[in-house]
């Protein structure tokens, strides 16, 4: 049997609230189903399962606010025997008959938990985007589901709860932050590089692709990091309980700006081992799904590096403030034209700026510099991402 708890997304992260099953008892599942919901700081976040098997029981009720590593479900792993019911007592008389007793939900994780609000999908996105919470709503659909037009009402006299959310990610935020310059000895090294043999691939490769599957430069940044720290393996480790703990894979974390002013770093999970092209994949696919509120808490607890990048800002760098337990953070600013010198002769050419934050404790400067050397060597050569 194994323990289905209440992860940590986050090295502030002491607790969370259970909003939604999606998961019953005896229900079947397979290691990365997501099969839970979770609101924490960040917002609601879908929890996968990590190991296979069978759901036996439900502990923690929706809506329950519980510690992280508190046990939310119990799961009969593959190989487990399937329990026994206890023998058959003798049978006796028949009793006079009753009136049936009502039907339990599937979904109710214990006797005498509340029932799960009905609701439809699009709905649920809608509540989740306009930060209503819809678990005390009266639902005006078939059965008493709620609809869209359930929640927009409450949208309107609900304006409250989506200005809290937006104050609870910013406390996480600055949490962490103050934990980072607290606790992190940071040191800074930072690297100018001619960009135009990276642009020049861009324009070739995009040249004959529809929108949809053109690269962007970020793809580009986020490989060429992955590829680098294979050399550097105490830039992709955890500082954790006054040691270094190496990390077994590469999951490079982005730094992601909200619309509404939160910020969030979901990572591609062993990034050193995608193509270009599955890198750009799962960029696109970080950026979209935080923006709608669905990420998963693999991907905010997981990742071992963070990359941030101002370039769409016009800034030449970005000095970052490395996002603990992580070691490092590698920032990027914009790519723009500035001298530069070629065989003796200053010509304009895209220059992009580069910065890595470092933990003392776990590299120094001259590692550090030596992985920037490392990194523009990489972007210099495209073609071998």
């Amino acid at each position: 049997m194994a323990e289905f708890v209440m992860p940590s997304l986050g090295s502030d992260m002491t607790a969370g609230t259970l909003v939604l099953w999606r998961v019953a008892p005896g229900q079947v599942v397979k290691r990365g189903d997501i099969i839970a919901e979770v609101d924490t700081d960040k917002g609601v976040i879908e929890v996968e399962v990590f190991v296979s098997g069978r759901i036996e029981k439900l502990l923690v009720g929706e809506g329950t606010h519980v510690p992280v590593g508190t046990a939310l479900a119990v799961i009969a792993e593959e190989g487990d025997p399937r329990p026994q019911p206890p023998p058959a007592a003798p049978r006796a008389a028949a009793p006079p008959e009753a009136e049936p007793a009502p039907a339990r939900s599937l979904h109710s994780p214990t006797a005498g938990a509340p029932m799960r609000q009905r609701i439809s999908p699009s709905a649920r996105r809608m509540a989740r985007e306009l930060g209503v919470d819809f678990s005390h709503l009266a639902g005006t659909g078939p059965g008493g589901a709620i609809t869209r037009d359930d929640v927009k009402r409450a949208a309107a006299v609900e304006p409250p709860a989506e200005a809290d959310a937006r104050t609870r990610m910013r406390q996480a935020i600055a949490r962490a932050m103050t934990r980072s310059n607290r606790e992190i000895p940071h040191y800074y090294v930072a690297h100018r590089m001619s960009f135009s043999a990276a642009l020049e691939f861009l324009e070739r490769t995009n040249a004959d692709r529809i929108p949809a599957e053109r690269l962007v430069y970020g793809a580009l940044l986020i490989r060429a990091v992955a590829l680098a720290l294979c050399d550097f393996p105490e830039l992709n480790a955890r500082w954790e309980n006054d040691a270094l703990v190496m990390s077994p894979g590469i999951h490079v974390g982005m730094a992601i700006s909200l619309r509404d002013g939160g910020l969030v770093v979901p990572a591609i999970l062993d990034a050193d081992r995608l193509s270009l092209d599955q890198t750009m994949g799962a960029l696109r696919d970080r950026v979209e799904r935080a923006r709608r509120g669905q990420l998963r808490a693999s991907e905010l607890s997981q990742g071992t590096v963070t990359v941030t990048s101002l370039g769409e800002r016009g800034v030449e760098s970005v000095a970052g403030v490395i996002y603990p337990p992580q070691t490092a953070l590698v920032g990027f600013g914009t790519p723009a034209l500035r001298p530069w010198v070629v065989d003796g002769q200053v010509v304009a050419k895209p220059v992009l700026g580069m910065t890595l934050a470092g933990d003392h404790r776990a590299s120094n400067g001259h590692r550090g510099a030596a992985f920037l050397n490392a990194l523009e060597k990489l972007l210099s050569q495209p073609r071998e991402l």
